[in-house]
């Protein structure tokens, strides 16, 4: 072990273990329970806020788990984020796809300012709070549409398929303007991608079809452009590989977050039947019952990934330039010195900021979007079906937990 943390470090000019440091332990991932994060990130936050960690290709860097911490990591200009997309602490990079390391023109995500700040820019205006509430009627229409669908079929369904999955998809490709008939391309893809047991070349050949159907569509859109997002941006001094890029993450994000958090809601309300009981007897509860689930199940489960451009300090301990940081949301989202009994779902709890969106220059753009489906999304299931409930014991519910995001692979309900 000591030898591959070596070689790995000389490979990749990412520090080794200190000599006399503690062990470093490996990211904490077994769940006692599925819609709680695992137990040890208690443990750390009393005792070792800021942690050693081993990732599996060998660097040891840090874990970060006190919300204090991590929300003020995410602000620190630094961090960045350069590349660390690339970098797992959970897996290895699979063999045949380091090609994925490359940071390319449009990957704003995987940039700092100000290369970051030009791509925010040009995407913030499509995003902002009143342009997501005008498209609440638009997004109930959708909803609806799915709710009937499944009311004309009948029960037992998948939620996950019937609804959780159609309505965010539905929603992304209008805005976009992706046609919604190409979702099983795109879909399959995202999974492939967002997967923590796809092989090397598997990766690669996902990214490159994701690609070749993006140019394809943002061609058609310099061709012809029509009232959308995509066609908006075509029109800017971007070039095709800068618009497949840009376009390719809005298309991923925009529908695998807002998709596991619609099903993995649900999951938990009816598993919390005195939460149910609230919401349904007053719908008016769901601004604040959205922003409980998302504290409360935080998706993104490997945390988030940076590196120290140079020495500082984070909870005490002293970070060294070129050392890589995890910063858990899940635990951060956890913390009794935040939130009051964080283990606890409370839909009438006070709003407090919680981290599910991240923070600072990288705060998912797409936030205000995911709060209007969630809110239209819950409250019009609630009403279309209020006898809804689990079709097989809650323990029997298949978790998708081999993924950088939380999600269930299916959802089986009945009313």
């Amino acid at each position: 072990m000591a030898d591959m943390t070596l070689e790995s470090s000389r490979a990749t000019g990412i520090p080794g273990p200190r000599s006399g440091a503690a062990l470093p332990r490996r990211l904490p991932w077994q769940r006692e329970q599925p819609l709680d994060p695992p137990e040890e990130y208690a443990r750390l936050r009393a005792e070792e806020p800021v942690s050693r960690l081993a990732f599996p290709d060998g660097p040891v860097g840090w874990l970060v788990t006190r919300y204090e911490d991590v929300r003020a990591l995410l602000a620190d200009p630094r961090i960045s984020s350069r590349n660390t997309l690339a970098v797992n602490p959970v897996r290895r990079m699979p063999p045949g796809a380091e090609a994925l390391l490359a940071v390319e023109p449009g990957q704003f995500i995987r940039m700092d300012p100000p290369e970051h700040t030009g791509y925010r820019k040009l995407l913030t205006g499509q995003f902002t709070v009143r342009r997501m509430r005008a498209l609440g009627p638009r997004i109930q229409q959708i909803v609806d549409e799915r709710l009937e669908a499944m009311a004309a079929q009948g029960p037992p369904i998948d939620l996950v398929q019937e609804f959780a999955l159609p309505v965010p998809s539905l929603v992304i490709c209008e805005l976009l303007g992706v046609p919604y008939a190409d979702r099983a391309l795109f879909q399959q893809r995202s999974r492939l991608l967002l997967s923590m047991d796809t092989d090397g070349p598997t990766l690669l050949r996902a990214r490159d079809e994701m690609r070749a159907y993006m140019l394809e569509l943002v061609r058609a859109k310099r061709a012809d452009p029509t009232d959308d997002l995509l066609s908006g941006l075509a029109g800017k001094e971007l070039t095709d590989l800068e618009l497949v890029n840009i376009g390719n993450v809005l298309l991923v994000a925009g529908h695998e977050t807002t998709a596991n958090m619609l099903a993995l809601g649900t999951l938990a309300l009816l598993r919390h039947e005195d939460q149910l009981a609230a919401l349904r007897a007053d719908p008016s509860l769901v601004e604040s019952a959205v922003e409980e689930l998302l504290r409360f199940l935080t998706i993104v489960q490997t945390g988030v990934v940076r590196t120290a451009l140079e020495d500082l300090e984070i909870g005490g301990q002293r970070i060294r330039a070129g050392e890589l940081v995890v910063a858990s949301l899940a635990s951060a989202n956890r913390d009794a010195e935040q939130f009051s009994e964080p283990d606890v779902l409370d839909l009438s709890r006070e709003y407090a900021p919680h981290l599910a969106f991240g923070h600072g220059v990288h705060q998912c753009l797409g936030q205000q979007l995911a709060r209007v489906e969630m809110q239209v999304g819950f409250t019009a299931l609630l009403a279309r079906f209020p006898s809804l409930r689990l079709a097989v014991p809650a323990e029997q519910v298949p978790m998708r937990d081999d993924n950088f995001i939380l999600g269930l692979r299916e959802l089986p309900v009945t009313w």
